[in-house]
């Protein structure tokens, strides 16, 4: 009988909503292991999701875009300087157990070099099972949010009490949240719509963000918090402009904690499948989302959580959609759907 872990490196290197879903397995591993040491490797730019969560003992950076970067530029002295620096420190802590919850070579190959003698792959993919000596498979399509995470913890057996998403932040970024919301007169909260994503098939389309914008601010006397990353902005300005003070755009301007902080304090969210989104959903605030080329979670496990999705015969499309650009599946949600559908939450009062 093989003698429990001491120390654990999890392995979920992106995206933002990928590692909301993943957050309660750190919770699931300290229960199942209280005395270990559990590390989370993960890109830079999504380091402060983990950063203050108080299971997880160490975070890890791995930078993952970096290191692509030396190697399309033919910087291999650099890379491998780097590279072999990385690997260096991975080994020193002497991991007994690595758990690629990414599934993908990019994410399986940090798990294999930090010589780690048991290593688990969830669903691997990419030749990544090649490094691992165990591969759990993924569940069949479920409907359920983060069902993927929720199969891997019960097929390894750790406890699945409270298994739920988690995000933390620290004082500074909710000290900030509160003055932007009071410098904008967003004390009693805002509804928050998150209408971007890297992928444009996901996306609801403008005018529609704008008329649902001004039919909120109508309803509830305040403007509705806009927000996104650096490169949403000058799509999230023209909606600012076309929607007038029915809009606050704070896209781009917040920290991502900051911009989580805000989603905590919010009335209620609306936004596609994006990561912003999704923690509406670990935060229990009430969350409408709108989903069209990806397969939806239709089960939030919250009553005050709900998914607007229309599939039509080449749903989910995903990566590959067949419109022509027309994005039929997300023009089907109109605007009168959404509000009505908002107002129906539990917890909402507009």
């Amino acid at each position: 009988m093989r003698p429990p872990p001491r120390r654990i490196l999890l392995v979920r290197l992106s995206a933002i909503g990928d590692i909301v879903f993943a957050s309660p397995l750190a919770a699931a591993f300290r229960r199942a292991w209280p005395e270990a040491h559990i590390a989370w490797l993960v890109q830079p730019d999504c380091a402060p999701l983990l950063r203050h969560h108080p299971d997880l003992d160490e975070i890890i950076e791995w930078p993952y875009a970096r290191l692509r970067a030396h190697w399309r530029a033919g910087r291999r002295r650099v890379l491998w300087g780097e590279a072999r620096a990385l690997i260096a420190g991975l080994r020193a802590r002497e991991f007994d157990l690595a758990v690629d919850l990414q599934g993908l070579l990019k994410s399986a190959l940090p798990a294999r070099l930090s010589g780690a003698p048991v290593r688990i792959g969830l669903g691997s993919r990419e030749g990544s099972r090649l490094l691992m000596t165990r591969v759990v498979a993924p569940p069949p399509d479920e409907p359920r949010i983060g069902s993927e995470y929720l199969h891997l913890a019960r097929t390894l057996g750790l406890p699945l009490d409270g298994f739920e998403m988690a995000i933390h932040y620290d004082a500074a970024s909710a000290r900030a949240a509160e003055s932007l919301l009071a410098d904008r007169g967003l004390g009693n909260g805002a509804v928050v719509i998150c209408p971007f994503t890297t992928r444009p098939q996901k996306h609801w389309i403008g005018e529609r963000w704008v008329a649902l914008a001004r039919r909120l601010k109508a309803e509830t006397g305040s403007p509705v918090l806009m927000l996104g990353g650096p490169g949403d902005q000058d799509a999230a300005a023209a909606m600012a402009t076309a929607a007038g003070d029915a809009l606050v755009d704070l896209t781009g301007q917040t920290s991502l904690l900051t911009a989580a902080a805000l989603i905590d304090r919010c009335r209620a969210l609306i936004g596609v499948d994006t990561g912003l989104s999704h923690m509406g959903i670990a935060f229990r605030r009430p969350t409408l989302l709108l989903f069209g080329s990806t397969c939806p979670y239709l089960d939030t496990t919250r009553p005050d959580a709900r998914v607007l999705y229309h599939p039509r015969d080449c749903s989910p499309c995903r990566r590959r959609p067949t419109c022509d650009g027309r994005f039929d599946c997300m023009r089907d949600i109109g605007v009168d759907e959404v509000f009505d559908a908002l107002r129906a939450l539990p917890g909402v009062s507009l």
